[in-house]
């Protein structure tokens, strides 16, 4: 299945190493969110307002413990819809 037609719930895989780009202020930067393969869930689609033709992801991913971590934006080519 095509990233773009996932729906809030389903779960993604991530398609490469993830880290925090300073977004998540909770956390330091540039801490790793998700290694290639980790399995997450998908919030919400939208868009950045200055870049309303690209699509971005909110995406949950599991740890090591199957927690959920923070809310994650990603873009389509950080994704999967299947497990690698």
């Amino acid at each position: 299945m095509n990233i773009e037609e996932l729906n809030p719930g389903d779960a993604v895989y991530a398609a490469c190493h993830i880290y925090n780009d300073g977004s998540i202020p909770s956390i330091p930067k540039d801490q790793l969110l998700a290694h290639p393969g980790a399995r997450g869930v998908l919030l919400e689609t939208g868009h950045l307002e200055d870049s309303p033709e690209r699509k971005i992801f909110l995406v949950r991913f599991e740890d090591e413990e199957l927690n959920l971590g923070p809310a994650t934006g990603c873009w389509p080519e950080e994704l999967s819809s299947v497990a690698k």
